[in-house]
């Protein structure tokens, strides 16, 4: 058998990846710029507004006292969820129905949210607040853990 030279097949491969990744990186680009904007607009603004003037953020994320608060906003929460697809809600059956574009900007949409929390931003609490809440398997649950993991938030 004759050698042959596997470098060019190897450099169109690491280019095609690389012509890949970039476009998932436009993707999560175009998430980044229009995440969230329903919430600048009505009905969810004013919505948001007295939520706000709740403490929502100043309480126990999961708890009675903040399920309570969103029940009283329900109308606005759900047309929320109907507009962003990053919510479970947003599908007919749910989890099952995201991409893995949508799962992170879930993950991330939870980073966030739990920062502004009482308890000082415990990802890894919403995680398993959201695990039972959205019934993830434990594949996919053990893959978000993972991915707090990678990125190190504590």
């Amino acid at each position: 058998m004759q050698n042959q030279d596997s470098l060019p097949d190897t450099q169109a491969h690491i280019e095609r990846v690389q012509t890949l990744i970039q476009s998932a990186i436009n993707n999560l680009a175009k998430r980044a710029t229009v995440h969230d904007l329903s919430k600048l607009i009505e009905p969810e603004k004013s919505a948001f507004d007295r939520l706000k003037a709740l403490s929502l953020s100043g309480m126990t994320y999961g708890s009675e006292q903040y399920r309570e608060c969103l029940r009283k906003e329900q109308p606005a929460i759900q047309h929320h969820y109907a507009y962003n697809s990053h919510h479970p809600e947003y599908y007919p059956n749910g989890i099952d129905g995201m991409s893995l574009f949508d799962l992170l900007e879930m993950l991330l949409d939870w980073k966030a949210a739990t920062e502004r929390m009482k308890d000082g931003g415990d990802i890894k609490r919403s995680l398993e607040i959201n695990t039972d809440r959205f019934k993830i398997s434990p594949q996919l649950n053990a893959i978000l853990a993972n991915t707090i993991r990678e990125m190190e938030w504590r």
